[in-house]
């Protein structure tokens, strides 16, 4: 069991910056990929960006050379610097944990972000 608490949601104005934290718990050995989804109202939740144990990042389109996925092995934290946010960036962020190599898949409760003037 892994337990997933996130932090850093609220709101800000476009062209504001946010960081979102998320402190993972519990069963987290192993080799695992972590991630930050974003779930806006009315559309479906499509991941923002990810990063594997060993530090390997990847990024959607719409955030590229905006948002910074981090990770810190030792504290079992995983960090979304998130930059020149706009309007369209509003929707519930989820943490995400996925175990590789063995089963394990858990999600965060989510946290809002709000861009708006």
């Amino acid at each position: 069991q892994v337990q997933l608490v996130e932090s850093g949601g609220g709101w800000v104005q476009p062209g504001g910056s946010l960081r979102l934290s998320c402190a993972a718990s519990g069963s987290i050995f192993g080799i695992s990929t972590m991630g930050w989804y974003r779930q806006a109202p009315g559309k479906q939740r499509d991941v923002v960006a990810t990063i594997t144990s060993g530090g390997s990042t990847s990024y959607a389109a719409s955030v590229k050379g905006r948002f910074t996925i981090s990770r810190d092995n030792a504290k079992s934290i995983v960090y979304l610097q998130m930059l020149s946010l706009k309007p369209e960036d509003t929707a519930v962020y989820y943490c995400h944990f996925q175990r590789i190599f063995a089963p394990g898949e858990y999600w965060g409760q989510g946290t809002q972000v709000t861009v708006s003037s």
